[in-house]
């Protein structure tokens, strides 16, 4: 195992905060004296299917423990995520019935070894030791906090105060989260700034069953494309890990230049020396942003599809939107008969039908936002209904081409 001081400053980095970070220190001496792994846990609620580079900055961090010997378990909340966490929540969540969790799982556990060693990870369900707790050991889980110590948590006391519903069960949410700490007899546990409650629970929980509390260690929440909210699927300001090259390339290229540091620091295993020479370049004008933000989308993409799609999907960006080139191939979208009224096509039928906007009311936003160009004149006009044309290029926003091939 390294040095002492070495993993400190690797487990550090990004970190916003460690509690309490005395003990964590007194851990690594004992592990690195005894040669044995702490053991790191991170817990995932599968309430969705699919996972994006806001979810894999604590996955870097485990990477990372990894790396330096420890052992790492990942549980997959098919218990928990049925509640759904109430972190941040202005309202209960939706429960999620068990095929739902169980269905976005196996999409979980496919995403996360592509930043885990999956030699050197471990994958639990929660239901394995909470589904067999009779009443009187719920009970007992329940005996160890108050309501009081519930009301606490900002969510809760915010809507506590503006008189919204907080159903009972939502109060057991962190409890079971900690109850998972006990059943690993976890060291350290992983999450994000919004987690606090929920991992100094799982602290508490095991001081009541006898066992040395875990440390928490809480990484930042990553902002979106947008530079201001968190990365969200719904907001649509994301770049999901499972996504084509050149999209998670071209959407890299839209990220204001001041979050570039925070993802390199955060979503890339570029080295912090390296990464720390490139912001001294940039704030003494020795480095573009744009070569620096070309690098960032180059190591995003290498590190989910290999250097030659990096560099191919490089290439690609330079050529359609530095050069105003159309890509080499574009996909042909055939115009059938069902798609005319009185002998024309509606803009918005056309580009949903075709796959370049996910409804109606997003084609007519593009058009509207003036995203839309029919080879390469821009439309205006959302109610359009024209005659398409055989070979016509199709476009819509920045990364979306559709070649029509008009059947007569």
């Amino acid at each position: 195992m390294l040095e002492l001081a070495k993993q400190l400053e690797i487990i550090k980095r990004g970190v916003v905060e460690i509690v309490p970070e005395e003990e964590l220190v007194l851990k690594l001496k004992k592990s690195i004296a005894n040669n044995k792994p702490l053991h790191i846990k991170l817990g995932l609620d599968p309430t969705a299917p699919d996972i994006h580079l806001g979810h894999t900055v604590v996955l870097q961090k485990l990477r990372q423990f990894q790396e330096l010997g420890h052992q790492v378990t990942i549980i997959l909340g098919d218990y928990t995520g049925r509640i759904g966490d109430p972190s941040g929540k202005s309202e209960t969540r939706k429960q999620l019935t068990e095929e739902q969790v169980l269905t976005n799982a196996k999409t979980y556990e496919k995403q996360i070894f592509k930043v885990l060693d999956p030699e050197k990870t471990k994958v639990r369900f929660n239901s394995s030791w909470l589904a067999p707790l009779k009443f009187e050991d719920v009970i007992r889980l329940a005996a160890t906090t108050t309501v009081a110590r519930m009301l606490e948590r900002e969510d809760f006391t915010k809507r506590f105060k503006e008189n919204l519903p907080i159903s009972i069960h939502e109060f057991f949410y962190p409890l079971m989260q900690g109850y998972d700490s006990v059943a690993l007899e976890a060291d350290v546990e992983l999450g994000g700034t919004d987690q606090k409650f929920n991992l100094l629970m799982g602290r508490t929980l095991q001081k009541e069953f006898g066992q040395e509390p875990q440390i928490a260690l809480m990484m930042p929440i990553l902002e979106g494309l947008d530079g201001v909210n968190k990365m969200s699927k719904s907001l649509g300001n994301y770049i999901g890990i499972d996504e084509a090259p050149q999209d998670m390339y071209g959407k890299t290229m839209s990220i204001p230049d001041e979050l570039m540091i925070r993802y390199f620091e955060l979503v890339t295993p570029v080295p912090m020396e390296e990464i720390k020479s490139i912001e001294k370049g940039l704030t003494e004008g020795t480095l573009h942003p744009r070569d620096v933000k070309m690098r960032l989308g180059r190591e995003i993409v290498a590190f989910y599809h290999g250097a030659e799609a990096a560099i191919q999907s490089e290439e690609h960006f330079k050529k359609v939107f530095q050069k105003r080139e159309l890509p080499d191939e574009i996909d042909q979208f055939i115009v059938t008969s069902d798609l005319y009224e009185e002998g024309l096509v509606a803009i918005p039928r056309l580009l949903t039908q075709a796959g370049l906007a996910a409804s109606t009311s997003e084609a007519r936003r593009l058009v509207k936002e003036g995203a839309v160009k029919i080879n390469g004149e821009k439309v205006s006009d959302p109610n359009l209904r024209f005659s398409p044309e055989d070979g016509m290029i199709i476009r819509a926003g920045k990364r979306r081409f559709a070649q029509l091939s008009v059947k007569e």
